[in-house]
């Protein structure tokens, strides 16, 4: 059990070494590119091969990169794996040496490897939480842009929105987001796909498609967003309803974490020593804490499934 600990443990090393050597690798090479010329730097062929392999995967791979594409994160889905590989490491080395059973490797390899994950799906959705109320005056400023051009260009309407910067924070920075995308990459519907998947509504959806038809087919759509903008000031009170909703759960989640902090607080307080012997050195007490950390594990997927329904 201890060769398997710390053969682990030099696994999560190793991995933590290649990662931090890769990443440095890149930004050094990023660096020279930007000053040797203007355009976007082509990556090198070891680079371009490796993601290939990943893009083989299409979907999970797709939807890691949208993911952190819609929040803006720098990593690749390439380091985000590796960084789920590497706690999984960490998982087992951690059921090997602190609760020595076959059990809790298991079920810190599933806890620890999907953590980075659900960090990722919690952070879009406070993000979508954050903006939700604000894409209503964002669409509506779009709209006017859109109509001072004379409704020929998508692209120099989006421009004039985001200079005129009267968004808020977030949404301010999703459009952009999606200006530069448009602006820079060829790959118009992976853009919208993200623009829509940072605010998460379906509202967000109906916008992309008008987007999608006018930036293909160049047609006049300013009767389709003037319609989309009819349709959600009706559904505003609806979406202020959702968003408390949203609260509510989110809530929900959280209280059993500060409820077992508080629990084993007032434990420690009263009773140091016995807290001791009960929850670090005898395996009983480690394996409660075990099974609650898998409650609120549970309990935060679920809390995400279920925020990803109302939204």
């Amino acid at each position: 059990m201890l060769k398997i600990a710390i053969i682990s443990l030099i696994g999560v090393l190793f991995l933590l070494l290649y990662v931090s050597f890769r990443f440095g690798i890149l930004a050094w090479w990023d660096g020279q590119s930007r000053k040797k010329r203007l355009k976007a730097s082509h990556s090198n062929r070891w680079s371009a091969d490796l993601s290939h392999q990943w893009t083989r995967l299409s979907k999970p791979h797709r939807h890691i990169s949208d993911l952190m594409l819609a929040l803006g994160w720098r990593m690749k889905p390439q380091g985000f794996v590796i960084c789920s590989l590497a706690m999984g490491s960490l998982g087992i080395a951690a059921g090997i040496l602190v609760f020595q059973s076959f059990r809790s490797v298991v079920i810190l390899i599933c806890v620890l490897g999907c953590l980075p994950y659900l960090l990722l799906r919690m952070s879009l959705i406070n993000r979508q939480m954050a903006t939700r109320l604000e894409f209503l005056p964002a669409v509506e400023m779009f709209y006017q842009s859109y109509l001072i051009t004379g409704c020929r260009h998508i692209r120099i309407a989006l421009q004039k929105t985001v200079e005129e910067r009267r968004l808020p924070g977030e949404v301010q920075a999703v459009f952009e987001q999606l200006y530069r995308n448009l602006s820079v990459k060829g790959d118009d519907e992976g853009s919208l796909r993200r623009f829509s998947l940072s605010f998460g509504s379906m509202w967000s959806d109906y916008f992309g498609s008008i987007l999608k038809v006018a930036l293909e087919e160049g047609n006049n759509v300013s009767d389709n967003l003037k319609e989309l903008i009819s349709d959600m000031r009706k559904a505003q009170l609806a979406n202020q309803v959702e968003r408390h909703r949203l609260l509510e759960i989110r809530l929900a989640n959280f209280a059993p974490i500060m409820f077992l902090a508080l629990f084993v607080g007032v434990n420690f307080r009263l009773n140091p020593e016995g807290s001791y012997q009960y929850y670090i050195l005898d395996s009983g007490g480690r394996g409660m804490l075990l099974n609650a950390v898998v409650l609120l594990f549970g309990s935060l997927m679920m809390g995400l499934y279920l925020s990803r329904r109302e939204i």
